[in-house]
């Protein structure tokens, strides 16, 4: 007596095809179960407009791309200009209430200061070789970067949603945005 079990009908056996394509989906279920990506998720809140507060998100936006993150940046009133293509090559630096800037308040409040501080600044940042708001912008897109433009302040701006970055998500609303910062491991308001 043969200690072998009955095979099974070659009727009841999966063709090599249906073997094949077995195996291609176990093999893409195990590279999605141990892939490489935590899912790391960043959401930063851009409310500012100013020179000195453009770079901030920008910076750290492209930074923690550049580590993995999936990155979503919403701006929202002044942070808005900074996505528009006219309005971002103009940002200008407050002089008053700045209290690291290198001029007393009684002189930055006079008429003019503005363009002279921000021209300052402009020339630092050439001077040093930073990139420019654009140049941050691009390069942010480039490495996935989701920048998104808060409705409800295009409209009170009257701003034209072609007049944004292209690349720039329009149409979004605070609840994606709330819903964004919940799914994320880091949250900053910028």
């Amino acid at each position: 007596m043969s200690t072998d079990t009955p095979d099974a009908s070659a009727d009841d056996a999966p063709s090599r095809a249906e073997l094949a394509a077995r195996v291609d989906e176990l093999e893409d279920a195990l590279a999605e179960a141990t892939s490489d990506d935590d899912g790391k998720k960043m959401s930063i809140i851009a409310t500012k407009g100013t020179l000195d507060m453009a770079y901030p998100p920008l910076i750290l936006a492209s930074t923690a791309a550049a580590f993995g993150y999936d990155v979503t940046v919403f701006h929202t009133f002044w942070g808005l200009d900074i996505l528009h293509e006219e309005r971002s090559k103009n940002l200008k630096l407050s002089s008053v209430g700045n209290p690291n800037m290198p001029v007393p308040n009684a002189v930055a409040a006079l008429p003019g200061m503005d363009r002279v501080t921000t021209k300052m600044m402009e020339k630092k940042i050439a001077d040093n070789d930073t990139a420019t708001i654009e140049e941050l912008i691009e390069t942010s897109l480039d490495m996935g970067v989701e920048f998104q433009a808060c409705q409800m302040t295009i409209d009170l701006m009257d701003y034209d949603e072609d007049d944004f970055y292209d690349g720039v998500t329009t149409g979004v609303g605070a609840a994606t945005a709330l819903q964004d910062m919940a799914d994320a491991d880091i949250q900053l308001l910028v």
